[in-house]
């Protein structure tokens, strides 16, 4: 396995796939072709109004806020965050990400490989 660097902008934005995401992009800059056994690496771009699926899965998510104002909702509990936050989000909660502001939301996403 060797070392290996990459610049986000390397990476195309694609439309989130998820049915109910809305005004969503995600680049997948660390995955399982990199050598990553057990974690995925993703930049998501949320433009103003959009938001993530309200969703759930058997995996965690941890998050890190880089930009914008972001509602994040987790079970029954709707809290706004923005730039340095860091949000854990359990295994099984309902959970939704918002862009709640007027530029774009962008953060880091790291996921454990479920597929």
């Amino acid at each position: 396995m060797s070392f290996k660097t990459t610049h986000f902008s390397e990476v195309e934005a694609k439309d989130a796939e998820e049915t109910g995401a809305e005004r969503v992009k995600v680049r997948w800059l660390i995955t399982k072709e990199d050598g990553a056994n057990n974690f995925a690496m993703r930049y998501f771009e949320i433009s103003p109004n959009g938001h993530s699926p309200h969703h759930s899965h058997g995996w965690e998510h941890e998050v890190f806020i880089l930009n914008g104002k972001c509602q994040v909702t987790c079970g029954n509990e709707k809290k706004n965050v923005g730039a340095g936050y860091a949000v854990f989000i359990p295994p099984n909660m309902l959970h939704q990400f918002k862009n709640v502001g007027k530029t774009t939301l962008k953060f880091l996403c790291l996921v454990p490989h479920h597929k």
